[in-house]
C-alpha cells in the first residue's frame, strides 16, 4: 500500500503545557494590574468564549486566544490533579 493511500493524522495545535501555563500567568498578571479579579475573568472567558473578559492590556487577549478553550481547561484539570499527559 502506498503512503498516498494511508490516512495521516494531523494535529495543528501546539500541545505544549508550558505555553498554556505561560499564557495564563501573563493573562493573570494583566488582569491583576488592571484591577480585575483574574480568576473570575478567566473563568468567564472559558465558560462563555467571550474575549471581552480578557483585556487587550499587555496583549493578554490575543495571547489567550492562541489556545483553544478546551486546551486551556484540559491543562488546568491536569495541573489540578497533578497528572502528566501520557
Amino acid at each position: 500500500m502506498s503512503t498516498l493511500d494511508q490516512t495521516v493524522h494531523f494535529d495543528f495545535r501546539d500541545n505544549n503545557p508550558k505555553n498554556v501555563r505561560e499564557t495564563l500567568e501573563t493573562v493573570y498578571a494583566a488582569l491583576e494590574e488592571k484591577g480585575y479579579d483574574p480568576i473570575n475573568q478567566i473563568v468567564g472567558y472559558l465558560i462563555s468564549g467571550d474575549p471581552a473578559y480578557i483585556p487587550r492590556y499587555n496583549d493578554a487577549r490575543s495571547l489567550i486566544r492562541k489556545h483553544e478553550r478546551d486546551e486551556i481547561i484540559e491543562e488546568l484539570v491536569r495541573h489540578y490533579l497533578n497528572k502528566e499527559k501520557a
